[in-house]
C-alpha cells in the first residue's frame, strides 16, 4: 500500500487513496457512456461529435475526485448515488454550454442512470482491488 505524507489535512494525499487507474478507466467509460446515451435516448442530443466527449471528460474528473474523497467499502452505495446526482446535474447544465445541444431533464436523469450502472462496477473493482480507501479519513 502506498504511503503519502498528509499535508494540510488534504484527503487526496491520505495513504490508501486511489491511484491513477481509476481515473484512466473513468476517462474511457464516461465519454463512451454519454455518447451511448446520445444514441439511445431521444431527449439527449449533441450537434457535434466532440460535445459528449468533452462532457464525459468533465464527468470523469469530477467523478474521480468524488471517489477519492468518498469511496470506501462502507460508502459504496452512497458514493454511487452521489455520482448519479452529480452526473445528472452536470449533464443537464453542461449541455446548455454547447451550441445546438439539447438535453432535457429526463434525458439527463437517464444518462446519469446509465453512468451510475457503470459506476457500480467501477466502485466494486476499485474496492476489491484495494485501490479505494478502506478506512475513514483521520490522523
Amino acid at each position: 500500500m502506498k504511503k503519502a505524507k498528509v499535508t494540510n489535512n488534504n484527503p487526496i494525499l491520505i495513504k490508501g487513496g486511489m491511484n491513477m487507474a481509476g481515473l484512466i478507466v473513468k476517462l474511457l467509460v464516461c465519454p463512451i457512456g454519454v455518447i451511448v446515451a446520445s444514441w439511445i435516448f431521444p431527449n439527449v442530443y449533441f450537434e457535434y461529435w466532440y460535445q459528449p466527449i468533452v462532457l464525459g471528460v468533465v464527468l470523469a474528473f469530477i467523478g474521480y475526485f468524488m471517489e477519492v474523497l468518498m469511496l470506501r467499502e462502507d460508502t459504496n452505495w452512497l458514493s454511487t448515488f452521489m455520482d448519479f446526482i452529480a452526473s445528472a446535474v452536470i449533464v443537464y447544465f453542461g449541455a446548455m454550454l454547447f451550441f445546438n445541444a439539447e438535453v432535457t431533464f429526463w434525458g439527463a436523469v437517464l444518462t446519469a442512470a446509465l453512468l451510475a450502472v457503470t459506476e457500480i462496477f467501477q466502485h466494486n473493482w476499485l474496492i476489491r482491488s484495494g485501490r479505494a480507501r478502506k478506512e475513514p479519513v483521520h490522523e
